[in-house]
């Protein structure tokens, strides 16, 4: 099976929209998300690149334009209260949640239970504008979505999937990635929503 992998960080404003079109593309191409949750904060510092760095007249435009592609997507969008968001354990729940599955669970199961808090959590912070840092705030979400919420964020506090959000996040700033959303199929890496295109062209070849 083809497969792609998907680096995302919920405080992506693109990684939002990405999170929901993917899924789609891939349905379409016979193709699986990988859903690779990376620390992106932690990136950026690594790379010396800083987010909050622009103008207020190119924020303006951003926002404005996030409210546009919301438009033309249908997915719903509402400018968050708490911008930029801590997101290292909305992070580690995912890999938690894919952790969770019994050890002889294929990879596509354990990741579409990866997709499906992603895409939970994205709607909290991207749709209702909750606090995705709150702990508290997790567990709703993850026993929302029919997940054990509080047996998932103790899971996410361990040390090993810890480990793994840093392994996941070293792999991402080795492979080149500087930005998200951002996309591989294969070795082949394609960077942001707008090239979602290219991701399905690049499937069906």
């Amino acid at each position: 099976m083809k497969t792609v992998d998907f680096y995302f960080d919920f405080s992506s404003t693109n990684s939002y929209f990405a999170a929901f079109l993917l899924p789609e593309i891939c349905e379409r191409a016979g193709a699986r998300v990988n859903w690779m949750p990376a620390h992106f904060a932690a990136l950026f510092r690594g790379t010396g690149f800083d987010v909050m760095a622009m103008t207020p007249q190119k924020a303006r435009y951003l926002w404005r334009d996030h409210a546009r592609y919301a438009e033309a997507t249908g997915l719903p969008f509402k400018r968050p209260s708490r911008f930029p968001m801590k997101t290292s354990s909305a992070l580690r729940m995912v890999l938690a949640a894919g952790d969770s599955a019994d050890a002889d669970t294929d990879a596509t199961v354990r990741e579409r239970s990866k997709g499906a808090l992603s895409q939970a959590i994205m709607r909290a912070y991207w749709e209702r504008d909750e606090d995705i840092s709150n702990r508290e705030v997790l567990i709703a979400i993850a026993s929302q979505a029919g997940f054990d919420g509080a047996a998932l964020i103790d899971a996410a506090d361990k040390p090993a999937i810890r480990d793994q959000l840093a392994t996941v996040t070293d792999q991402a700033i080795a492979l080149g990635v500087f930005g998200a959303p951002t996309f591989f199929v294969g070795s082949e890496m394609f960077w942001g929503k707008d090239r979602l295109d290219f991701v399905e062209r690049y499937l069906k070849r």
